[in-house]
């Protein structure tokens, strides 16, 4: 036989939370607290009784009556919080939290009365948008820099580059030093965290240590010790050091320079699969365009996006928030780890808090994104259907099959080819509904600014000349 249904009220609050009262009648209090002393009476161990055997009046004696009622409570809340969200269609996105909080509620407790539940959670927010078409986007156009190229066979260039020992100058800008040296802040003499190194290759070149390092490096002789006066930028990530000077000493063990291979087609060859430089540099204009096209599709998306999300209408709960920023930390994290960083060490309790507070603000608007897409597709009925979502599933498992890739989770692809195609329709729907006004590069409209200043410079020079009243 099935529970009596509760009495229920609720109430909206703000931020998508939801206050809920449940009338709790009094026969359920007291089922709720029988249940509770017979399932204490059999797992209780008394000597001079059996296990299991142990008279109800003696587990109360041990135990007392508010362990009892404690016990009761929690079961009751439980079965009661499980049932109301069934009874009321309620969805929560976190745990409820009791207004009068439990121990205030135990001391109250009699299960011979009724109890009176006042709880309160986060639920999913309704996203509604005020306008969704006829809205205009700005977007800055991506121009193909022809200069990436040559950049590009220049990193390929330095990561083939042999390296030959010098002995017989000073250090010089662009030299490969090996070095050993030991850092303090200059003003406790107490020892850089991180500061220390043995014998470790240090490319002298700007932006490699903090400023002054390499400076100070630059003429030193191999075997030459030297105090390096150098001071933390003031936005550097490890706090104590922000800001503060700081003495290395530093020991200069090794010298050498990179000699770097010649443009022909054997470094196009070794470079690549090219088999001259000809079809390398080819082959690298096409890669840099698509790379291009995509960055400026990728653009229009962000700027559509961003218009569509002034329309939007959302209270965010604290919950989801909360949850969001946890993403962005534990991804920072995995960033770092996959670059080799010690993890651990690195993100200690401060730095943690630190990242989860400034994460806020993005982790608001990657809620707010997903909230005016899901309110778009809603309110446009845009939707994907089991052929299209089967038949890029197809496709995507012969490439799996290709790679021999194992562990696939087949639930999780499925959802994320879902997610995938209806993103490709939204925007497509956008692109198609909206304008997305396309405006020149700021380098290229600084370039027009300044040309038409000096035009305006020159023209007001000539009337000046023109306007002079010749001599008598």
């Amino acid at each position: 036989m099935s529970a009596a249904k509760l009495n229920v009220k609720t109430s909206s609050k703000p931020n998508s939370r939801i206050a809920v009262e449940v009338e709790v009648p009094a026969n359920r209090c007291k089922n709720s607290y029988d249940e509770a002393l017979s399932k204490l009476s059999r797992s209780i161990s008394i000597p001079g009784f059996r296990k299991g055997k142990v008279p109800k009046t003696v587990v109360i004696q041990q135990l007392g009556v508010k362990r009892i009622q404690a016990s009761a409570l929690e079961s009751l809340l439980q079965k009661v919080w499980t049932e109301t969200l069934d009874q009321e269609g309620i969805e929560p996105l976190c745990e409820p939290e009791l207004e009068d909080g439990f121990e205030t509620i135990l001391e109250n407790f009699n299960p011979e009365k009724t109890l009176i539940l006042k709880l309160e959670t986060d639920i999913t927010p309704i996203p509604t948008l005020k306008k969704s078409s006829g809205l205009t986007a700005e977007v800055e156009n991506l121009i193909f820099d022809p200069k990436k190229v040559d950049e590009l066979i220049e990193q390929s260039r330095a990561q083939l580059a042999i390296k030959i020992p010098v002995s017989d100058r000073a250090a010089q800008k662009g030299d490969i030093a090996l070095v050993s040296f030991k850092g303090s802040f200059s003003d406790d003499g107490s020892e850089i965290e991180g500061g220390s190194a043995d014998s470790i290759e240090i490319e002298l070149e700007q932006g490699r240590m903090i400023p002054g390092f390499i400076e100070g490096m630059i003429g030193m002789k191999i075997n030459d010790e030297k105090i390096l006066k150098c001071e933390f930028p003031k936005d550097y990530h490890q706090e104590e050091a922000k800001g503060r000077k700081a003495e290395f000493k530093v020991s200069l063990e090794d010298l050498k320079i990179k000699e770097l291979p010649e443009l022909n087609d054997e470094f196009a060859k070794q470079a690549s699969d090219k088999e001259n430089m000809a079809d390398l540099r080819a082959d690298l204009e096409k890669r840099l365009k698509e790379d291009n096209e995509r960055k400026q599709a990728k653009t229009r998306q962000d700027s559509l996006l961003d218009v569509l999300v002034k329309e939007l209408e959302v209270d965010l709960p604290k919950s989801l928030i909360d949850q969001e920023v946890r993403i962005i930390v534990e991804q920072t994290a995995q960033n770092f780890a996959q670059q080799g960083i010690d993890v651990k060490s690195m993100f200690t309790e401060e730095l943690v808090k630190s990242l989860m507070e400034s994460s806020k603000g993005e982790a608001e608007k990657k809620l707010r994104q997903k909230f005016a897409l899901k309110a778009l597709a809603k309110s446009e009925k845009i939707e994907v259907s089991d052929k299209e979502i089967n038949s890029k599933l197809e496709q995507v498992e012969a490439d799996i099959k290709l790679s021999k890739e194992k562990n696939i989770d087949a639930e999780r692809l499925k959802e994320a080819i879902t997610d995938d195609l209806l993103q490709e329709k939204l925007f497509a729907w956008l692109e198609e509904n909206n304008t997305v006004v396309e405006k020149p590069p700021e380098k290229a409209r600084d370039q027009i600014k300044e040309k038409s200043s000096k035009k305006k410079t020159t023209k007001t020079n000539k009337e000046k000349k023109s306007s002079k009243t010749p001599k008598s």
